[in-house]
């Protein structure tokens, strides 16, 4: 009996020795998976900032390249423009008056300063801005003169047909071509001829009498 309760003694504190040893183990390793865990969050969450990095170089890098290319394009767009104006400086003054533009109809042979003031003595020397904003610019410019048989008149205008050509050069030396779109004549108290609203085009109008003097002839001619 004494025996046998010695074995049993035996047997318990090997058990317990082999729990102690199982403990000990079982500690050391969940340790361990909690150092590769937090190692791994570590490196995860470096390699998530790495990406971050990246993509953002990468975003910025490509920014730069559209920010380049479309600048490339306006400025390709604007050499491109002052290609296609023509250039012809132009007198600043005729006759004691300022003048804003140059007007020339090769179709008729005229060719005469746009004086900047209105006025009946200024009529009487030339051609003359009416009505609009500056010439070559969004709008209408409208030009108004005496149906004179001078030479820088407007006399011969009634001659013109739709898709002839006019040119009007403003004191910055821009020479644009404009091409006659409309003609027609108005009694002189109708002003529809002279609105502003051209949907974003350039336009020109001439005014003159018809040789009566009881109407108007209207050109209409818009930048081409």
């Amino acid at each position: 009996m004494h025996k046998r309760n010695k074995r049993k003694s035996k047997y318990l504190i090997i058990i317990l020795i082999l729990m102690v040893l199982f403990f000990i183990l079982f500690n050391i390793q969940t340790e361990e998976n909690s150092k590769n865990g937090t190692t791994i969050e570590k490196v995860n969450s470096k390699l998530y900032q790495n990406y971050q990095s990246e993509n953002l170089e990468t975003q910025q890098s490509t920014n730069s390249i559209l920010e380049d290319n479309a600048e490339t394009q306006k400025n390709k767009q604007s050499t491109t423009n002052e290609q296609n104006v023509e250039k012809e400086y132009i007198e600043t003054e005729f006759k004691g008056y300022k003048v804003c533009a140059k007007l020339n109809i090769p179709i008729i042979n005229l060719e005469t300063y746009v004086l900047e003031e209105y006025s009946k003595q200024a009529l009487l020397t030339s051609v003359t801005k009416f009505y609009g904003g500056e010439p070559n610019k969004v709008g209408n410019f409208c030009i108004a003169g005496h149906n004179y048989g001078s030479t820088n008149m407007f006399q011969n205008i009634k001659k013109l047909k739709v898709k002839d050509e006019i040119f009007l050069t403003d004191t910055n030396g821009n020479k644009f071509k404009y091409l006659i779109y409309d003609m027609y004549t108005v009694l002189p108290n109708e002003t529809r001829c002279l609105s502003q609203k051209t949907d974003g085009n350039t336009e020109l109008t001439l005014i003159t009498c018809t040789p009566d003097s009881e109407r108007r002839i209207i050109v209409k001619a818009i930048h081409d």
